[in-house]
């Protein structure tokens, strides 16, 4: 579940500018944020997360991407990613607005 606090909404939003590179969308509209939440009094942000496939090839550099968007964004924040496959990620998960971009 994504919190609803101004600093999850805020980190979540700058998430929407992290692509997935072989799909071209954004991994917020992609449905690939299963979780995030802000710690304020502890400074951290912790992310849960997944690929669209266990041997997605891009799989370390969106990770990655994601952790440097959020470093970049939230400096004195520590970061913490966390990758799961449970449950497995499917077209369902991509938000109304990734549907549009990908029917274009």
């Amino acid at each position: 579940m994504i919190a609803h606090t101004e600093k999850a909404i805020e980190a979540l939003a700058a998430l929407r500018w992290v692509f997935d590179p072989e799909v071209g969308l954004n991994v917020v509209d992609m449905g690939l944020i299963y979780e995030l939440s802000v710690d304020e009094d502890a400074k951290k942000i912790l992310v849960l997360m997944t690929l669209s496939t266990q041997y997605c090839p891009m799989g370390q550099s969106i990770v990655d991407s994601v952790k440097s968007r959020l470093e970049l964004s939230y400096p004195e924040y520590v970061i913490e990613i966390t990758v799961t496959f449970e449950p497995a990620w499917s077209m369902e998960m991509i938000s109304a607005e990734g549907q549009e971009f990908l029917n274009r």
